[in-house]
């Protein structure tokens, strides 16, 4: 790599790192109006049978515990009932058992990955989620206007909020040259290509030591590379050949950082947004990320935007997805379709009288 290329990626990197910091405070009342516009009501539950999915090992795993039982006998409701992830089952099994009781409302503490799994349970069944951010992108609470480091606030939402109902998308991974097939729902950004690569390579210890910027690092690694040839198809149409380094499908578009990666994408509109993103050198990529981080409207070729509800991509050789922050396998072909207003998510709004967390 020439010298003025790594020059420029280290520029990119501390601008990303700067307007980052400044972009939690500028773009937060932006995003408000696509992401928590969707009408919100109360759930008209004076008692809720309160079921819990918790991943044990994240930092403030017991006293979100202790604050949630004190909550509901504060409030004169029954113990929640607590199931806790593991690493062999990250709540699957758990989730299975919770619905056996038939509660109101699952809050979910852990992390994207956690929040996922009770978001494929819980779609189309009516019964509300309630977010209790405990990871380190906490994707869907930052696009649903929550406060991902005020835990006891989080609790009195997810117990007493008002509540809306959101889209989920799912996505189905078909890999010919292993035979493996797998279907998976989301709810704020999955992709095929480079994205994946970067999550599947971000150091662990780092972040841990500093949070979602850790993915900067890892993805500065992977600027370089070539791109990849697959096949598009959006809503059935005719198939369109792409050159692609990665294409995102986002049911709504706020990240880390406060960036507002897809000002359009709305959360209950019922279409995804799905980016093509095709650029070959660090220009490119510099190109790409001053029209995000300043939401130019220019067009720029190397980065299309289009509108779906469903997706379909081919690829001659496997590639590596995500969902949401998580890693999922390599695909040879790809299937995603929107499940307009599926889930049911607490908010934040007026809280019922006399209702509150013990502090």
């Amino acid at each position: 790599m020439s010298d003025w290329i790594l020059y420029l990626l280290i520029g990119v990197a501390l601008a990303f790192a700067i307007s980052s910091w400044w972009g939690v405070r500028r773009l937060k009342a932006l995003h408000m109006r696509s992401t928590v516009a969707g009408e919100a009501y109360d759930s008209g539950l004076a008692q809720q049978r309160v079921a819990v999915l918790i991943n044990p090992i994240k930092a403030r795993a017991d006293e979100a515990k202790a604050a949630i039982q004190r909550a509901c006998l504060t409030a004169g409701w029954d113990e929640p009932v607590f199931y806790e992830t593991t690493a062999e089952d990250p709540g699957f099994t758990q989730m299975q058992a919770a619905l056996v009781g038939k509660p109101d409302v699952v809050l979910v503490g852990g992390g994207d990955g956690t929040v996922r799994v009770v978001a494929e349970a819980l779609a189309h069944t009516n019964v509300a989620m309630g977010l209790i951010p405990l990871g380190t992108g906490n994707l869907l609470a930052r696009n649903v206007d929550l406060d991902v480091n005020d835990l006891h606030g989080n609790i009195q939402t997810a117990l007493f909020g008002r509540q809306r109902y959101i889209d989920t998308a799912r996505m189905a991974i078909e890999n010919s040259r292993t035979g493996t097939y797998s279907e998976h729902v989301f709810t704020v950004i999955a992709g095929i290509g480079m994205d994946a690569e970067v999550l599947a390579d971000t150091n662990d210890g780092l972040k841990r030591a500093v949070g979602w910027l850790a993915y900067t690092e890892a993805g500065m690694r992977h600027l370089p590379g070539r791109r990849k040839k697959v096949s598009i198809s959006l809503d059935d149409s005719p198939e369109q050949v792409r050159n692609i380094r990665s294409v995102l499908f986002a049911n709504c578009g706020l990240v880390p950082g406060g960036i507002d990666f897809i000002p359009q994408a709305m959360i209950d509109d019922g279409m995804l947004d799905v980016v093509v993103m095709s650029p070959r050198s660090a220009l490119g990529w510099l190109l790409m990320y001053v029209k995000i981080m300043f939401k130019h409207s220019g067009k720029l070729p190397i980065m299309t935007v289009y509108r779906s509800g469903k997706v379909l991509i081919k690829c001659p050789e496997p590639m590596p997805t995500q969902l949401d922050g998580d890693t999922a396998g390599e695909a040879t072909r790809l299937t995603v379709q929107v499940e307009p207003r599926s889930l049911l998510v607490r908010v934040r709004g007026e809280i019922a009288s006399g209702a509150g967390v013990a502090r």
